[in-house]
């Protein structure tokens, strides 16, 4: 499981995350998905810690603390839920065929 980290600064760094975290454990892998497009960070990011006690004393202690000037949103990570084929070019059947009016 991972922690979920919301409200980041465009200006934190996998680094300087890394370091904020390593205060409550040993920090398996930090990650900060970016925008396609801008190559721009997208404000969140997660964290992996080594064990399920080490993630809640940083949700505990993170949680609600400023940090960079942002109020951190720190809980644990949902798994990402499969989207289907409901965005991004699914079944399109009705399109591009004939009229049927």
């Amino acid at each position: 499981m991972s922690v979920y980290i919301g409200n980041l600064s465009y200006e934190v760094t996998e680094d300087s995350l890394n370091a904020v975290f390593a205060e409550y454990g040993s920090v398996k892998r930090v990650q900060l998905p970016t925008d396609r497009e801008t190559g721009r960070m997208r404000g969140f990011g997660f964290v992996e810690m080594g064990t399920d006690a080490e993630e809640t004393a940083a949700i505990e202690a993170l949680d609600g603390a400023e940090w960079m000037g942002r109020d951190l949103k720190v809980n644990k990570a949902k798994p990402k839920e499969d989207r289907g084929g409901s965005f991004g070019g699914g079944n399109r059947s009705n399109y591009g065929g004939r009229n049927r009016y």
